[in-house]
């Protein structure tokens, strides 16, 4: 689906009204939209740009405040009025119009004309005002036909204008909107509410364009639109905003099964690596790799699956991320030794250091790949690494080659975990995403105390030239898989995202912007409020929509300073979502039938039934910006037919992959077999409330008695009630700054935008 241009900047037109205006021909009766731009510009006024340093600063549950919606609410009321054109207004002056034009395009807003209105000096607030009003009467008198839809914010000069233009002209404006900078209170806001009222002007107003739209649908007698095709939820290639990527926005045809749980997942990647051989390729990225994990009971283990592979012949290539060696992370040994015993069988792995400043590469992703058979090429991409501790099953007994964890999870912790394995198209571009890495040019590491180690212990640090890629294989399945990424913008540039990629977290934004009735997340973090933020606009601007989320009970480190942290930041993004969400919102953990706490390491969502998404990007800050994150989301072209068809009621039905994955996972935590009362979203919530009332209930009681079929328990975080005052002014910046960093540009920061 193509995204409309913006107009040149050829097209941008002065305020000056002209002497002789040439009326335009429209249809009476028809609806335009103009935008006052300044609010959501990078850089603006002084004053703008305070407010903005001072909201970076805000830890409230109650902002919701964000641009990161604004581009969809333009597009979307352009659309549903019929291709209305846009106008967007600025008070900045005609030499900037190309800049402006570039700013708009790149922030994903559909074509337009911009009015620029900032000629000469201008005495002040009211000075720009009345010159941007000029602007808009100019252009209502060449469209006489025309009602209006004033859009902007409450931050600037916006009131000002679109009051004196209802005031003026109240019978050509359709409705106003506001994004709300400001509380209710504010007197520009009241001053507009007071103009609107005398002229009889609707008027609606929400902190995020997420909230505004579904109000300003409302308001113009416009419904949700029904149409149920998979652009509605995947990103467009414009929408990705990285035109440097050789990826498709998406693949169709494909067939894809969750792999839940770590035993199942290498159980199915040990039969794809015993059958690669000469003239196939196995191409591998990882967090962390422990040579000597077993892949099955009686074995192999990693190093000697991928060993015995690259002896039969195939070419096996991997990128492990360089970690820091000492306490920031203990894993660079374990990545070195899988790297020596699959580079003395004839294989490659690299340990890459290409990230930002406490940075990491997070990606989890195998492709194999069948030199004469791509009907079999196979990806598996999700949340498990190739490491200790992951190979674990629904009982959740653990792994007996356990790693470290905070000590209520016990000797062997638990874990829950998910990986997808993909066949058809898809793999193609799971393997692009692997090459793109690949064939990076730049150093793997500059840094001194990587590089001397690594030519001490003989390290190879450089890529051999890959074969040329076999085409994509054949479809196989009746999915449409989208691959989603996050790179961050670094020094030296990635030749394939130069000013980074954040699909996952744009992604994100559009699918939840059409959750309707459930949203189904399990998360080993929750954290931040930039994320949280997203999910309680969905659920404050939806009264009917419920969040279900499974999350761990205690991080998976003992270091107090880093639990301190951990939770201050998952309280803080609780914090808010239970405020916008109320009780339609359960946040639960997990155990195993001895009541012991199961770590949570899934990193996966599903939307109504209709989109899901399994990756290694968890809902943080850190993995929506800072580190490379590698999800799959999928909609699959084949419905379920049981009741309710169309849970989330916009037309798209409930589509059988997502509606699988999530029952799936709930019949293993509510302990039950059935899916009849799990369907439907309210009755879904029910049966996991109750649930886990129930095993509340058996605990309280000292455990007495038969216990309850269900596992999940209700969540609650030490720090619900605020750390003290002196931890907290250590805390928030160790959290910030370590644990979960911003590795967005200042702007977007600012802007609170992706």
């Amino acid at each position: 689906m193509e995204q409309p241009r913006l107009a040149p900047p050829e097209d941008a037109r002065s305020s000056s009204p002209s002497s002789s205006v040439e009326p335009e021909p429209v249809d009476d009766g028809a609806r335009a939209v103009v935008f006052d731009v300044d609010g959501v510009l990078r850089w603006g006024s002084l004053r703008r740009l305070v407010g903005r340093l001072r909201a970076l600063g805000t830890s409230s549950p109650r902002d919701r405040r964000s641009m990161l919606a604004m581009p969809r609410v333009v597009r979307a009321l352009s659309v549903d009025l019929g291709e209305a054109p846009v106008h967007y207004v600025t008070g900045f002056p005609a030499l900037l119009a190309r800049p402006i034009t570039d700013l708009l395009r790149r922030d994903g807003y559909p074509s337009g004309t911009v009015l620029t209105t900032g000629r000469g000096p201008a005495l002040g607030p009211a000075g720009r005002a009345a010159r941007k009003l000029r602007a808009v009467e100019s252009i209502a008198d060449r469209m006489p036909g025309v009602r209006w839809v004033l859009l902007g914010d409450d931050g600037g000069t916006g009131p000002q204008v679109f009051a004196g233009f209802a005031q003026r002209r109240p019978d050509r404006v359709a409705l106003i909107a506001l994004r709300r900078v400001f509380d209710d209170d504010h007197p520009a806001t009241r001053r507009l509410l007071r103009a609107a009222a005398a002229a009889e002007v609707p008027v609606v107003g929400a902190p995020n364009g997420e909230e505004l739209l579904p109000l300003a649908r409302a308001a113009l007698g416009i419904g949700q639109p029904r149409r149920g095709s998979v652009g509605d939820w995947f990103l467009s290639g414009p929408e990705r905003r990285n035109s440097a990527t050789r990826l498709q926005p998406w693949t169709e045809g494909n067939s894809v099964r969750a792999l839940v749980h770590g035993r199942s997942y290498y159980a199915a990647l040990a039969r794809s690596l015993a059958v690669a051989g000469g003239g196939d390729s196995v191409q591998f990225v990882g967090w962390r790799a422990d040579a000597d994990q077993l892949l099955d009971d009686g074995g192999p283990t990693v190093g000697e699956a991928l060993s015995a592979a690259a002896r039969r012949g195939a070419a096996v290539r991997g990128l492990l991320w360089h970690a820091h060696s000492g306490l920031v992370g203990l894993h660079l040994g374990a990545n070195r030794v899988l790297a020596r015993a699959v580079g003395a069988a004839g294989g490659e792995v690299l340990l890459d250091q290409r990230v930002l400043a406490f940075g990491c590469h997070h990606q989890k992703m195998v492709v194999v790949r069948y030199r004469g058979r791509r009907g079999d090429d196979v990806a598996y991409i999700g949340g498990i690494d190739l490491d200790h501790g992951s190979r674990d099953d629904a009982d959740h007994r653990g792994d007996r080659q356990s790693v470290g964890a905070d000590p209520v999870y016990g000797p062997n912790p638990a874990y829950h975990d998910v990986q997808l394995m993909l066949h058809g198209p898809v793999v193609g571009e799971a393997e692009e995403t692997f090459r793109e890495r690949w064939t990076n040019p730049a150093a793997l590491s500059r840094l001194p105390w990587q590089v001397v180690p690594d030519w001490f212990h003989r390290t190879d640090r450089t890529a051999s030239p890959l074969a040329p890629a076999a085409p994509a294989p054949p479809p196989d399945g009746t999915c449409a898989v989208q691959l989603l990424r996050t790179y961050p913008r670094r020094r030296p540039r990635y030749p394939y995202a130069p000013r980074g990629e954040r699909s996952i977290a744009l992604a994100y934004t559009k699918a939840l912007g059409r959750a309707e009735r459930l949203i189904y997340v399990e998360d080993q973090y929750l954290w931040s409020f930039d994320v949280a933020r997203i999910f309680a606009a969905a659920l404050q601007r939806s009264s009917r929509l419920h969040l279900i989320a499974v999350v761990p009970r205690r991080p998976d480190n003992e270091n107090p300073f880093y639990t301190d942290a951990a939770l201050l930041g998952h309280a803080e993004a609780l914090a808010m979502v239970r405020e916008a969400g109320g009780d339609r919102v359960q946040v639960l953990d997990v155990e195993n039938v001895e009541g012991r706490p199961v770590y949570v390491h899934s990193k996966l969502c599903v939307v109504d039934d209709v989109w899901a998404a399994v990756g290694s990007d968890n809902f943080n800050t850190r993995s929506w910006t800072h580190d490379s994150e590698l999800t799959a989301a999928v909609v699959d072209a084949e419905r379920d037919d049981r009741a309710p068809t169309d849970p989330g009621g916009l037309g798209d039905g409930a589509r059988r992959f997502a509606r699988g994955l999530r029952l799936t996972l709930l019949r293993e935590h509510l302990g039950v077999d059935e899916d009849d009362a799990l369907l439907d979203a309210a009755r879904a919530a029910d049966a996991v409330r109750r649930s886990a009332a129930e095993v509340d209930l058996w605990h309280a009681g000292g455990c007495r008695g038969p216990r309850p079929a269900g596992r999940l328990r209700s969540h609650s975080v030490g720090a619900d009630a605020g750390l003290p005052a002196h931890h907290r002014w250590f805390t928030a910046p160790v959290y910030r700054s370590l644990l979960d960093p911003d590795g967005r540009p200042l702007d977007m920061r600012l802007r609170r935008t992706y």
